[in-house]
């Protein structure tokens, strides 16, 4: 290896320009930095992170090796103001540069992982969080509003596994920004735009997971305002399991994954048709069950010797049958000869008591014009207009005067 300026005609290769950058990394030796650390994972006892300024946008990797792990303070996370010594290490086969700690401290709690745990507090005492305002998912969705970043893997499971459980399930897709600046704004857009569609049924806010400053954005106050106020019901997919964005509070259903959310809003056309068809099944048993017992309880009955031969009910009461329809006859006989007796009898009373049997026996009527009857020859004036009623007829007459009795017709 030269160490001759490079040239075009006489070029470094690529191992002697890796090889002199970790030569002059090396010289600058461990050195303290203040951070808050951004991400937190471990992988085969070790960890690999980022730490990223307090107040300026600059992140590092960084790597502890297990034996150093042991030595840190417990608890050590996500979120953690610290301080650590550091050593740039440049990985010539690689290409790569990462701060290997050799130790860390933790100085307090990070601004942003405060900042979230106050709102997080304020957002709790108004109630936000409170499992009676956590809205039922329906159980059958025709349509799912889903809130994703454009062409992500979020969208593409969370499509695809729904239509696997239930291939009509339709979806209203509103593709934002689910990291960086614009992510506030445009979910918050998103998640209004679905919940005014009358149409959208349940709404999906899916991110396929990310580090703890990539999930800032979904703990941001007005994105959860504007999820806690959505009448429709709401579900976050952020696919984080370690950290839990305050989205993931205020929804009506956390799901682990995009996978999951699916999983948990869409019902499985499979598993419900089997459910229909064991519900039909014990249907179909327990009303077998119920009329063969109703048909045995049926054919016990008819085996009992009153049900065997019912012909010994009418011949029983057939005699008694004749008995009273010739009573009867006789009695009703006995009642029209009665009653034909005393029509006669009256007959022969009212012909008796009849105005015209009187006349009959050579009785008159006498009655003036105005048709009143003369009952006294007092009454009458001589030549006086009479009417003499006789039993075949009628007579015109006049009034001479009083005739004489019949006593004073016979001599002495």
């Amino acid at each position: 290896m030269t160490d001759a300026p490079s040239s075009a005609d006489s070029p470094w290769a690529v191992g002697q320009l890796s090889t002199k950058i970790k030569e002059y990394i090396d010289r600058l030796g461990q050195v303290w930095v203040e951070g808050e650390i951004a991400q937190w994972g471990v992988s085969g006892g070790n960890v690999y992170g980022k730490l990223k300024d307090v107040s300026d946008d600059a992140t590092v990797s960084f790597v502890i090796w297990s034996s150093v792990r042991s030595t840190l303070p417990d608890g050590l996370g996500q979120g953690d103001r610290v301080t650590a010594l550091v050593k740039a290490n440049w990985w010539v086969k690689g290409g790569t540069l990462t701060m290997q700690v050799s130790q860390m401290r933790r100085v307090g709690l990070g601004d942003l992982l405060e900042r979230i745990e106050r709102l997080r507090a304020t957002l709790a005492a108004e109630g936000l969080f409170a499992p009676e305002r956590k809205k039922p998912l329906p159980f059958l969705p025709q349509c799912i509003g889903l809130v994703t970043g454009k062409d992500s893997d979020a969208e593409k499971d969370v499509i695809r596994n729904a239509q696997l459980r239930w291939p009509s399930v339709q979806f209203r897709v509103v593709h934002a920004a689910v990291q960086g600046d614009k992510a506030v704004a445009e979910v918050t857009a998103g998640i209004r735009q679905l919940d005014a569609d009358p149409e959208v049924d349940v709404i999906i806010v899916a991110r396929g997971g990310g580090d703890f400053q990539n999930l800032l954005p979904f703990s941001d106050e007005s994105l959860v305002r504007a999820a806690a106020t959505c009448e429709t019901p709401l579900v976050s997919a952020i696919g984080h399991e370690n950290d839990r964005p305050l989205l993931d509070e205020v929804a009506d259903l956390r799901a682990s994954t995009p996978t999951d959310a699916a999983k948990r809003v869409v019902p499985d056309v499979s598993d419900e048709l089997a459910r229909v068809q064991q519900v039909r099944a014990r249907m179909l048993t327990r009303v077998t069950g119920a009329i063969a017992t109703e048909v045995d309880r049926l054919a016990s009955i008819r085996s009992r010797p009153a049900l065997a031969s019912a012909d010994w009910i009418i011949e029983s009461r057939a005699d008694e049958l004749t008995r009273s329809v010739a009573r009867g006859v006789e009695l009703t006989t006995r009642l029209l000869e009665r009653a034909h007796l005393e029509t006669d009898e009256r007959r022969r009373q009212l012909r008796a008591l009849s105005p015209q049997r009187t006349l009959d026996r050579g009785y008159a009527i006498a009655q003036t014009a105005t048709g009143d009857i003369v009952r006294s020859a007092a009454l009458v004036n001589p030549g006086t207009a009479l009417v003499l009623t006789l039993a075949d007829g009628r007579l015109a007459a006049t009034a001479d005067g009083l005739a004489p009795t019949q006593s004073e017709e016979r001599p002495a």
